[in-house]
């Protein structure tokens, strides 16, 4: 199917941060766009407002409405995998003539029309690609950028320079949706142990990224962060140590921001580079994303410019509030070497404050998986407050539950707690920093949490 002959593409689950950026794309390359979800959110509001037609009850009238004087070229049905099986309009449209894809399969089907950054790894890969992604637009080389978060300078998951334009995606290990796309420049930040649940061993999972690798055309280009085993023999390796191809040395965050020399084949490129996101794991993510900027012409004047305006990426590190004697930080971090990331951070940047974080674990099998590395880097909170584990996608494990985590974690200062009473627990503390973690549902406590801090 190509996709620049059709005329309406139906979302099944269209909400999601990766098909909503995929909806975006094909609403602005002038197709028309339906989809379905099953509760409103912020994202399908601003779906609505951007002209795309959403609706939140199965409607199987509208589905054969639509589809009727449409034929299988110029009709495609993108779902997720989060739909159950026997959602109405999804059965309907797969016992149909059209085609009906994965979003993996779809965002494929894009980049092999195209040029591709794509950007994989256990972490890393959203702040990598939203840098990438600013770099191009500051420029003004422009770009589409399928993104996994909500980028502060954009308001959106998504940037639009044209059907010609490099797309910048996150390459997805899970289910090994990355290995159904074209890149031209591929990166890997991070290759830790997850997913096992589809993997069954650390080393399968390696073996994907390795095919994932050889996805390039000969003229391709692969960086690999300087923890990543190598993959093939011309790769250009990142990072903090000399030895890289490109490495960033006198790295500063005295100054409440990251400022690096950029150093590119053991010589001076750039000197003081500033870069308003702390932890030395941003620096690494900025560095593969100035390599790329100079690979596609960028100049040193607009990466300056470019790097000093990024505003970062929601869930990422993201402050809401921040004064000398109170902080609320939310991310993402649902791994435990995110965990350990983020937790550096926080110590760099507010050393000698108490840090108390809230967990959310992702997942009875990540759980299951990484309960001690999980119970290793909790511990180094000074005090810790456990929810429940979100299941996501899975059903419950037999005696993987939260209190088993907290037993583990080597923190006096540790306490399970219901979601119904995290906010009276909150209000119980004397918070000095506030970490809220997790890939779940704790993003719905930011709003209530940041009000009551505000009034406190």
């Amino acid at each position: 199917m190509k996709v620049q002959s059709l005329h309406t593409v139906y979302f099944i689950g269209i909400g999601g941060i990766g098909m909503s950026a995929l909806a975006r794309y094909f609403n602005m390359s002038k197709k028309r766009v339906v989809g379905y979800d099953m509760t409103p959110s912020p994202i399908t509001d601003q779906l609505i407002e951007e002209g795309i037609e959403i609706h939140f009850d199965q409607d199987l009238k509208l589905a054969q409405r639509i589809a009727k004087d449409l034929t299988e070229e110029n009709l495609l049905v993108v779902y997720t995998p989060a739909i159950p099986s026997d959602n109405a309009e999804l059965a309907w449209f797969q016992s149909s003539k059209f085609e009906v894809l994965k979003r993996s399969k779809v965002l494929g089907l894009i980049t092999e029309s195209g040029k591709t950054i794509a950007v994989a790894g256990t972490h890393g890969k959203t702040t990598t690609s939203t840098i990438i992604a600013h770099l191009l637009h500051h420029s003004g080389i422009g770009c589409n950028a399928f993104l996994g978060g909500i980028a502060a300078n954009y308001r959106s998951n998504f940037l639009y320079a044209g059907t010609e334009a490099w797309n910048v995606v996150e390459a997805d290990e899970y289910d090994r949706s990355f290995l159904a796309l074209s890149p031209n420049i591929s990166v890997i930040t991070s290759m830790d142990p997850d997913h096992l649940d589809v993997y069954g061993t650390s080393a399968e999972m390696i073996n994907s990224y390795k095919e994932f690798a050889q996805l390039l055309p000969k003229e391709g280009v692969l960086f690999t962060a300087e923890g990543v085993a190598n993959l093939a023999l011309d790769e250009r390796k990142y990072g903090t140590t000399s030895s890289c191809t490109i490495s960033a040395q006198n790295i500063d965050y005295s100054q409440q921001i990251a400022t690096f020399d950029y150093i590119r084949k053991g010589k001076l490129a750039y000197s003081k580079l500033t870069l308003p996101l702390p932890g030395k794991h941003n620096v690494e993510n900025t560095l593969v994303a100035i390599a790329i900027a100079e690979e596609l012409g960028i100049t040193e004047n607009a990466l300056r410019e470019a790097l000093s305006t990024f505003k970062g990426i929601g869930r990422r590190f993201e402050y809401h509030i921040e004064t000398e004697d109170l902080v609320y930080i939310d991310d993402y971090a649902h791994h435990p070497s995110e965990l350990a990331a983020t937790i550096a951070a926080a110590k760099e940047k507010h050393p000698g404050k108490k840090l108390t974080g809230v967990f959310q674990p992702h997942l009875f099998s990540r759980t299951k998986d990484f309960v001690d590395g999980f119970a290793e880097e909790l511990g180094k909170l000074d005090e810790i407050i456990l929810l429940d584990i979100y299941p996501a996608r899975e059903k419950p494990l037999l005696g993987i539950d939260s209190q088993w985590l907290l037993d583990k974690i080597p923190n006096d200062h540790k306490k399970y707690v219901s979601k119904s009473q995290l906010l009276l627990e909150l209000k119980q503390r004397d918070i000095e920093v506030l970490l809220t973690l997790g890939a779940g549902d704790i993003d719905r406590f930011i709003l209530p949490i940041k009000n009551w801090l505000s009034d406190k």
